[in-house]
């Protein structure tokens, strides 16, 4: 309904009629105009007398140009022009000085002041219809150029609410900082920082049984409302686990995922995603992934292992060669999912944040606790791109498994 109305209105705008204001004193005038107009079906006139009463005139009348004369008893013309531009209703109508003055001293002033054109009066019937319509179809572009800015500024307003809404519904399912317990000896802590349009990562961890706890972290392309749709997507059917798939087995999941999202069928949409199941009796980690950046698997006294994700990018090819990896995780070690956010940086000087700054930087802060981790991996990005809000979302976990 509001495209009706908004169309409704920019048409209404068009079929407007040119309607013609004279203010002048000299009724001989005002009679004289109305008769050079009196046979044009497409123009209303109005000639108001009293300067005084020009203004709320105008904005009851509404007209598409404006005839003023100079000389008038009460208000000085050239005052009144002033308040015409003053006034709010008035300022955008165009107006034209119809004068007998033809002093340049006097012209020079009246466009100073705001006039768009001035005229010796009285002038030929064909010169005064064609001056006022030029003046006035130019008015009613105006008013629609106003229009469709406003329009566009109302679908401005209503798309970056529901961008709004659909980044808080997105944060909503995320999962809550986990403490380690005795049954579950796992601490996590995240950090999710959105670009400043809606982006595509998402992630979750859960327990698939006593033994077992599931974790992974997508990032689906581009940005925007459907790259988020097809990120919360797969997150749902992650979470139902509503794939013919062996959950325990990470390639299972990953090439059922391939099948059953390929591009074609979600916009040409795709997703990167490193999926891992750690298992609490064995300390193990097993994972599979398709594109996504590695995870690093930090472990006491050792070098970084980056935990690849071999297969292709999701959606994008049949694939059959998905593999499960596994890795012993000895007390005191800790994964770090993340996406490409958190190392693409775009640098102040134009180059490129390298993957192995990057490493070094996580090295660099390993001992820290997760969260503080966390924001001084954000920092440390934010500072190098010199801005707050990153050119890509900013998605990162840290797992700890205490000895």
């Amino acid at each position: 309904m509001k495209s009706e109305n908004n169309n409704d209105s920019i048409a209404g705008i068009r079929s407007m009629k040119t309607r013609i204001l004279l203010v002048d004193d000299q009724e001989i005038i005002g009679r004289a105009v109305g008769m050079m107009l009196a046979d044009q079906p497409d123009i209303e006139f109005l000639h108001i007398k009293n300067p005084v009463e020009a203004i709320p005139s105008a904005v009851e009348f509404k007209p598409t140009v404006i005839l003023q004369d100079l000389v008038m008893p009460e208000v000085d013309g050239l005052t009144l022009v002033k308040f015409f531009r003053a006034h709010p209703a008035t300022k955008e109508i165009p107006l034209i000085v119809l004068s007998a003055r033809e002093e340049p001293i006097t012209k020079a002033k009246a466009f100073e002041l705001g006039a768009n054109d001035y005229v010796v009066k009285l002038p030929d019937k064909l010169e005064l219809l064609a001056r006022v319509r030029y003046h006035s179809s130019g008015y009613r572009h105006l008013l629609e150029r106003n229009e469709a800015y406003q329009q566009i500024e109302m679908s401005r307003r209503s798309m970056a609410g529901q961008i709004q809404s659909a980044l808080r519904y997105v944060q909503s399912l995320l999962p809550a900082q986990l403490d380690a317990t005795p049954a579950v000896p796992i601490q996590a802590r995240w950090n999710y920082l959105p670009c400043s349009s809606l982006g595509g990562d998402t992630f979750n961890y859960f327990m698939l049984d006593d033994d077992h706890l599931a974790m992974y972290l997508l990032d689906a392309t581009g940005h925007g409302l459907d790259s988020a749709l097809l990120a919360v997507t797969v997150m749902n059917v992650l979470r139902s686990r509503a794939l013919d798939a062996d959950f325990l087995i990470p390639s299972t999941v990953v090439d059922a995922l391939n099948k059953a999202f390929p591009m074609e069928s979600y916009g040409d949409k795709s997703f990167t995603i490193w999926y891992g199941v750690y298992s609490i009796s064995k300390r193990e980690i097993a994972w599979s992934g398709g594109g996504h950046p590695p995870a690093l698997l930090l472990r006491p006294g050792e070098e970084p292992e980056q935990l690849e994700s071999d297969g292709p990018i999701i959606g994008i090819m049949p694939w059959d060669e998905f593999i499960t990896s596994r890795r012993s995780v000895p007390p005191g070690s800790r994964i770090f999912l993340y996406s490409d956010g958190c190392h693409e940086i775009h640098l102040q000087d134009g180059g490129e944040w390298k993957f192995s700054e990057f490493l070094a930087e996580v090295v660099k802060i390993r001992d820290m606790e997760g969260a503080a981790l966390l924001q001084n991996l954000l920092e440390t990005c934010r500072s190098l791109a010199g801005a707050d809000i990153l050119d890509d979302d900013f998605t990162a976990v840290f797992f700890d498994f205490p000895e």
